[in-house]
């Protein structure tokens, strides 16, 4: 029983630390996302306006 917490912390850690990794990966995508999103939102409105267009087609 003396090793009972130990042998526990040491079960858990590699499915946390997979998790964390894993939690990392999919931040780091979806924020590059976002920013590429913006980013080209912005070049297409400068280039709207380069051009004259007020509103986008729908």
């Amino acid at each position: 029983m003396d090793n009972f917490w130990a042998n526990a912390a040491w079960s858990l850690a590699p499915t946390v630390l997979v998790g964390l990794i894993f939690w990392l990966i999919m931040r780091s995508i979806i924020h590059a996302d976002r920013t590429e999103r913006r980013v080209y939102s912005e070049i297409e409105t400068e280039e709207r306006a380069r051009l004259g267009l007020d509103k986008p087609a729908s």
